[in-house]
């Protein structure tokens, strides 16, 4: 059997496994980041990382078929160079040529993670079984992979693909990319988190301050909780919160159609719950009705190892 290794690159830390062919890992491990120091140390942490893993599953480097890197930001993939990776203080980084200095091999891939991770599910996860797919992730910011006829779509240079920067609202809440109303100000967990403590300084007397008070902060979590007994100022939030991703995915189905729409990130763990919150709106408000083909909107279930597996899978594809 075949052997990949996929490595997820991170703001804080470096993840690295070897996956086999099936999308199964078998042996993984992460070391710590530090992105204000030249990535050439990153790139000889990152190696260091893969001879670890290596020694650790019992491999050497003739049984790796190949190596796929995710990484935040515009990749060049074709060139194996990193654009522009803000958080990271990555500009024009020929980081593939850099790693090829210590990897015995030409089999080294990279491409943006939400593409990896797309990918990974499209191969072993809830995207399986379609052709064309598109992978939401729900976080700090809001994350996206297109899978089109089987294939990433990256757009111009890899410089494409990233929804969570189309405005939903004009003249609407800043975002980081220095736009206002991008959908990733309004469906991102950090916008969650934002219009969660708006509703809890209007309504001092809601369950929300309890379960944040249990949380020992106010995190993403706080207004579904509260939402789920009852709480009519969470119920609120929510309801909020659900229009807006709502939006951006009817949005999305409208242009592409693809058979499904997968929701991964932390806001995700809110389960049936929230898939179907979702679900319900993109039935309602996605063009044709109930004429045009429903598309179905499903949990993305690599989870944590997804950027691993997808990385992985980027060299498998290859």
């Amino acid at each position: 059997m075949k052997h990949y290794i996929g490595i997820d690159i991170g703001g804080m830390s470096v993840k690295a496994g070897i996956v086999n062919e099936e999308g199964k890992i078998i042996c993984k491990d992460i070391c710590q980041t530090f992105p204000d120091k030249h990535y050439s140390v990153m790139v000889k942490d990152m190696y260091e990382l893969c001879v670890k893993i290596l020694s650790d599953a019992g491999l050497r480097f003739e049984d790796i078929s190949g190596v796929g890197i995710g990484c935040p930001g515009t990749i060049y993939a074709e060139k194996g160079i990193i654009t522009f990776a803000n958080n990271l203080n990555f500009h024009d980084t020929p980081l593939v040529d850099e790693f090829k200095k210590y990897w015995k091999g030409d089999a080294v891939y990279i491409e943006n993670d939400a593409n990896c991770a797309a990918l990974g599910e499209y191969l072993f996860g809830s995207g399986k079984g379609s052709r064309n797919c598109i992978f939401i992730t729900l976080g700090t910011g809001v994350g996206s992979g297109f899978i089109l006829d089987g294939k990433i779509f990256a757009g111009k240079m890899g410089a494409g693909a990233e929804a969570g920067h189309m405005v939903i609202r004009i003249d609407g809440e800043k975002c980081t990319c220095g736009r206002r109303g991008c959908w990733e100000a309004y469906a991102s967990a950090t916008a969650l988190i934002r219009d969660t403590q708006k509703a809890m300084a209007k309504n001092p007397d809601s369950l929300m301050h309890k379960i944040a008070a249990q949380y020992g902060k106010v995190n993403g979590r706080v207004a579904f909780d509260a939402a789920k007994q009852n709480d009519k100022a969470a119920k609120q939030v929510v309801k909020r919160y659900i229009k807006y991703i709502g939006c951006g995915v009817v949005n999305l189905i409208n242009i592409f159609r693809p058979d499904k729409v997968l929701i991964g990130g932390g806001i995700s763990n809110e389960g049936d719950y929230f898939i179907k919150l979702i679900q319900r709106y993109v039935n309602r408000y996605h063009y044709g009705g109930k004429i045009n083909p429903r598309v179905k909107v499903v949990r993305a279930s690599l989870l944590n190892d997804a950027g691993i597996i997808g990385a992985a899978s980027l060299a498998m594809n290859k």
